[in-house]
């Protein structure tokens, strides 16, 4: 639980045209089969790991007032037996929300930062600690993917199939570039690219514990930055823990910033079982 009033004003407030442009590909890129479309709110209900994915996220106002839609949204959520979660954002509709949720005891949690690139400007250090081993990034499809992932994460079976299912869906699936690092056949990172137009996201980047702090993870999203930009993208974003220190060293190499904020408000105790 944290308090969003010590985030800064500037990350809490996005008035930027490009960040509005980016929240959209954001969404557009984990968007899960299990969503609907209530009063201006987009409700999702994806059982996989990523809270994105199966939270309320206001991107409009509506008519109705915040009262009534937040039952619809608990009978929504307790239908699916999925925790409410709502992900607020500095486009959130209407802006009081995340106050009255806060006076409707839901705490905030989890806050992430989202920071960008131009992709003309990115700062490639594609140096790796490995010894004399030499490591290989191969494209992979979707299903293997996803169960390398799972696997660098430790995931249950049931979110790398949830996972699976989500990126199978997406009709951004053909502007995406999958990709593994393994070394003498062992997977020991993985990540993403997701393009939408002129833009792209970095997604699901993950080092296996033993092989980090050696360059892998930067290697890689150099890599995919590549790829982005081959595919006509001009600008990088990507969503990360603000307290990921080391995540966040690595990405303001590569030349990315903080651009805004976001986080979720979820009932006070609540224990997120999917997350473990």
């Amino acid at each position: 639980m944290f308090d969003p009033s010590a985030v800064a004003t500037q990350l809490r407030v996005a008035t930027d045209v490009e960040l509005a442009r980016i929240e959209d590909a954001g969404l557009n890129a984990a968007q899960p089969f299990e969503q609907l479309l209530m009063d201006g709110w987009l409700l999702r209900f994806s059982r996989g790991k990523a809270r994105r994915a199966r939270s309320v996220n206001a991107v409009s106002a509506g008519r109705l007032d915040l009262e009534t839609k937040l039952a619809i949204c608990r009978n929504h959520y307790d239908r699916a037996r999925l925790p409410l979660l709502f992900r607020i954002t500095p486009f959130s509709q209407p802006t009081s929300l995340d106050d009255f949720l806060h006076r409707r005891g839901f705490d905030a949690v989890d806050e992430t930062r989202v920071m960008t690139c131009p992709l003309d400007h990115v700062l490639v250090d594609s140096s790796i600690d490995a010894g004399d081993a030499r490591p290989k990034f191969r494209a992979v499809d979707i299903s293997q993917f996803a169960a390398t992932v799972g696997a660098l994460r430790g995931s249950p079976a049931g979110q790398v199939v949830a996972h699976e299912h989500r990126l199978g869906g997406s009709p951004l699936r053909h502007a995406s570039v999958r990709r593994v690092v393994e070394f003498d056949g062992e997977a020991v990172a993985a990540g993403q690219t997701v393009v939408e137009d002129e833009v792209a996201g970095l997604y699901d980047i993950v080092t296996a514990p033993a092989w980090r702090g050696r360059g892998i993870g930067r290697a890689l999203s150099a890599l995919l930055l590549s790829d982005a930009r081959s595919c006509g993208a001009r600008t990088a974003y990507l969503q990360v823990d603000a307290g990921n220190t080391p995540a966040r060293s690595v990405y303001a190499r590569l030349g990315f910033v903080d651009r805004y904020a976001y986080w979720y408000r979820q009932p006070a105790n609540l224990v997120d079982e999917l997350l473990h």
